[in-house]
C-alpha cells in the first residue's frame, strides 16, 4: 500500500491511502456493493505490525464483513480471497476505534506492536500543544500592539529627569525606551498630547501655507520678497517641528531628552530671529544704514540665545524662570527698531504702513504665553485638574501659533504697501563703500 496524506483525529494520526493500489476495478465495485460499515476512505489506516502469515481461517472479529449483496459477482473462492486481502486495514480500524494504542494480546492472531503510532500521537499532540501556546502568545502580542505596551501613570512614579511640572499629577508617559513607541505614544492621550499635536498641526500648517506661497508666479512676487518671507516660513516651520519632536520623544531616555529640549529651544531663538527679518526688511526698506545695524545686532542676541540653550541645566524646572527671560529679553529687543521706526516716520505711518499694531499684538500674544509657562497657570490654582487638557504649556502653544499667524498678516501688509511704493527715491540710496 501507499500512503497519501494525514489528518488527525481522536489524538491518533490516520493515512488515508488508495485502494486502487489494493483492489481491481471489480473489487472496488463490489465494495460500492456492500454493508461494511467503514466506508472506501476509511478503510486504509496506519501499516501497524500485524502477524504474517494471516491466521486462516479468519478470526471471528472480520465476520460481520458482509459480501451477500454483491453475491451476484463473487464465488465462494474470491470472497475469502477478498475477506483476506482487507483483513490488515479492517483489523486497524476496529483497534483504533477502541482506543488500543499500545497492542493487544489476542488468542487468534498474537501480539500486536503498536508503539510507533503511540509515539506518533504523542508527538502530535505536543505539536497541536506548542500551536496552542504559540497562537496565544501572538494574541497577546497583537493585544499589546494595539493596546499599547505602557500605562500612563502618576508624576510620582516618574524617574527625577521626566519630573518637570509637579501640579500635573497623572496621566503621564513612563520611559519608552524605542522611538518607534515614542512616535506611537502620539496617538494615544497623556499629559503630552495637546503639547505634540498643537506645534506638529501649526508646522504642517505653515508647510502648506509656505508651498503655496513659493510657488506663485515671479510676475507676481518677486524672488526677492520670496527669500523674505522664505525665511520667516523657514524659522517658523523649524520652531514648531523641532517643539513637536521635543515633546514626542522626551520621554524616550534622559539623554535625548536632553539634546532635543536643546534643539527645541533652539527653534525659539530661530523664530524670533525669522520674525524680525521681514519686519526690518519693509520697515527700513530704503533705509539701509538702521536696516543692516539691526540685522547685526538681532544676529548676535541670537547667537547669545542659542549658546544659552547649550548649557545642561538650562531646561532643568528651576530655571524655568531664566528660560522664558532669556526668550522674552529676546523678542522685547524688537521695540528698540520699533521705537526708531515711530521716532523716524511717525505713528499715523507705523500704525498704518508698518502693521505697527499687528506687530504689538504679536509681541503681547508671545508675552501671554511666557508668562503662563513661567507661572504654570492655571495647573498652580487647580493641581491635578489640568493634568491632560488645559494647562500651561499647551496654551503656551497655541499662543506661539496664534502670534505666528498675526506676524504673518502684519509682514503681507507691509509687504504689499512697500510693493505698491514703487523703487527708493536717490536719497535713500544704499551705502556706497568706492571712494
Amino acid at each position: 500500500m501507499r500512503a497519501c496524506h494525514s489528518l488527525k483525529t481522536s489524538g491518533c494520526i490516520q493515512n488515508r491511502c488508495s485502494l486502487i493500489t489494493v483492489l481491481g476495478s471489480k473489487e472496488l465495485a463490489i465494495l460500492r456493493g456492500t454493508k461494511m460499515e467503514q466506508s472506501v476512505d476509511d478503510i486504509l489506516l496506519p501499516n501497524a505490525v500485524l502477524p504474517d502469515p494471516l491466521p486462516d481461517p479468519l478470526p471471528e472479529i472480520f465476520d460481520d464483513l458482509s459480501f451477500s449483496d454483491s453475491s451476484e459477482f463473487l464465488d465462494a473462492d474470491e470472497e475469502t480471497s477478498l475477506r483476506k486481502r482487507l483483513f490488515p486495514q479492517i483489523l486497524q480500524s476496529r483497534l483504533l476505534s477502541q482506543n488500543l494504542v499500545q497492542g493487544s494480546d489476542s488468542d487468534d492472531f498474537g501480539s500486536l506492536d503498536m508503539s510507533l503510532p503511540a509515539r506518533a500521537a504523542e508527538q502530535a499532540e505536543n505539536i497541536v500543544r506548542k500551536v496552542l501556546e504559540e497562537a496565544e502568545n501572538a494574541e497577546q502580542l497583537v493585544r499589546k500592539i494595539w493596546g499599547g505596551a505602557w500605562k500612563v501613570c502618576h508624576f510620582s512614579h516618574l524617574p527625577k529627569w521626566l519630573q518637570d511640572n509637579d501640579f500635573l499629577h497623572k496621566g503621564h508617559r513612563p520611559p519608552l525606551r524605542s522611538f518607534s513607541a515614542c512616535f506611537r505614544s502620539i496617538f494615544r492621550i497623556h499629559t503630552e498630547t495637546g503639547n505634540i499635536w498643537t506645534h506638529l498641526l501649526g508646522c504642517l500648517l505653515f508647510v502648506g501655507i509656505a508651498a503655496y506661497f513659493l510657488s506663485r508666479p515671479s510676475v507676481l512676487i518677486p524672488w526677492e520678497e520670496k527669500a523674505v518671507f522664505a525665511t520667516f516660513f523657514a524659522s517658523a516651520i523649524i520652531c514648531l517641528g523641532t517643539s513637536s519632536m521635543f515633546h514626542t520623544v522626551s520621554c524616550h531616555s534622559e539623554h535625548v531628552g536632553r539634546l532635543f529640549s536643546k534643539l527645541d529651544y533652539c527653534g525659539i531663538a530661530v523664530l524670533i530671529i525669522g520674525s524680525f527679518v521681514p519686519w526690518l526688511y519693509y520697515g527700513f526698506y530704503c533705509d539701509y544704514q538702521p536696516k543692516v545695524f539691526y540685522f547685526v545686532l538681532v544676529s548676535v542676541l541670537g547667537a547669545a540665545s542659542i549658546i544659552v540653550s547649550m548649557w545642561d541645566k538650562f531646561s532643568e524646572p528651576q530655571f524655568r524662570w531664566l528660560r522664558a527671560g532669556v526668550f522674552a529679553g529676546f523678542g522685547l529687543s524688537g521695540v528698540i527698531p520699533a521705537v526708531h521706526y515711530l521716532i523716524v516716520k511717525g505713528f499715523f505711518q507705523a500704525v498704518y504702513h508698518a502693521s505697527f499694531g499687528w506687530l504689538c499684538l504679536m509681541g503681547a500674544l508671545y508675552l501671554l504665553g511666557a508668562g503662563f509657562y513661567a507661572l504654570r497657570v492655571p495647573e498652580r490654582f487647580f493641581p491635578g485638574k489640568c493634568d491632560i487638557w488645559f494647562h500651561s504649556h499647551q496654551i503656551f502653544h497655541v499662543l506661539v501659533i496664534a502670534a505666528a499667524f498675526v506676524h504673518y498678516h502684519g509682514i503681507s501688509e507691509m509687504a504689499i504697501y512697500r510693493l505698491s511704493m514703487g523703487t527708493c527715491s536717490a536719497e535713500d540710496a544704499p551705502i556706497d563703500f568706492e571712494y
